[in-house]
């Protein structure tokens, strides 16, 4: 049996579909399981990774453990894990834990000290280090449908964007064959690309301009405040400004992984472009 946590999101729905695919036992939990849409057949249960007491009902009978990143009672996490005979753990970490000073930065330490935990433990561990989710554009979904320019701080900052059905598709590679187990893997998107040129590729797909908005890092801050607090809004800020002019590097990993070509930006684009209609 196969625990995906966080069920609700993006990487474990598709890597739901492609376990069920495969003919995989499979659960799903999230902690409000009542939320989650799941095929017949498949059992929804709750598990809060910051509420220690929903861990054993949720692992009983598991496997291997689709894991989400949360920091606040791995310790906990892997007690029960171990207990209820878990033997491999696939984190969802961040390529944010390769930076340098990672340890100082809010973003990436709570990645960190998950890894850092599951290092030291009994459970095989394998480590999924995506670089930027290319969702992260679906930020620029409300002002676009209103017709309103996007705020960048930093326009010509390189990021590497991913397809969440890559990250998935990788997931699911790591947890059904286990010549890839134990592995720590460094996921990107096939190129490097600056904020305003995946801002021209949405246009293009979308059939209509796009406006951008250079504002000053406070200036975005305060726009920011009631969605990113703010140790995590100046991290953000100063990833972006590191990078601003600097391509960020890429991998081929998805493809060694999962066997075809990581999915570029302007196909996220594609698959996405109802989320950024009038």
């Amino acid at each position: 049996m196969i625990l995906i946590t966080g069920g609700r999101g993006a990487v474990a729905t598709h890597l739901l579909t492609l376990l069920r695919r495969a003919g995989h036992p499979v659960r799903v939990a999230s902690s409000n399981p009542g939320e989650l849409h799941v095929p017949e057949g498949v059992a929804a249960v709750t598990c809060n990774l910051r509420n220690p007491a929903t861990f054993p009902a949720a692992l009983r009978g598991v496997s291997e453990v689709f894991l989400y990143a949360e920091a606040s009672h791995i310790a906990e996490f892997i007690d029960a894990a171990a207990t209820a005979g878990v033997e491999h753990v696939v984190l969802l970490s961040s390529a944010g834990v390769l930076e340098p000073h990672a340890a100082d930065d809010p973003l990436a330490k709570s990645h960190l000290d998950v890894e850092t935990a599951l290092l030291s433990s009994p459970l095989t561990s394998t480590f999924l280090r995506p670089g930027s989710f290319a969702a992260n554009a679906g930020a620029w979904a409300w002002p676009i449908k209103a017709g309103r320019p996007v705020s960048l701080p930093y326009p010509g900052s390189y990021t590497d964007p991913i397809h969440e059905r890559d990250i998935a598709e990788a997931a699911f590679t790591v947890l059904t064959d286990p010549r890839h187990q134990g592995r720590h893997l460094h996921l990107t998107g096939p190129q490097t690309l600056t904020f305003s040129e995946q801002i021209d590729q949405l246009s293009a797909t979308i059939g209509r301009p796009i406006t951008v908005n250079h504002v000053t890092r406070e200036e975005w801050k305060r726009e920011m405040a009631h969605y990113i607090p703010g140790p995590y809004a100046d991290a953000l800020l100063d990833y972006w400004h590191a990078y601003d002019g600097r391509p960020v590097p890429v991998t081929d990993t998805v493809e060694r992984v999962t066997g075809h070509p990581a999915r570029t930006f302007a196909t996220w684009a594609r698959d996405h472009a109802g989320d950024f209609a009038e």
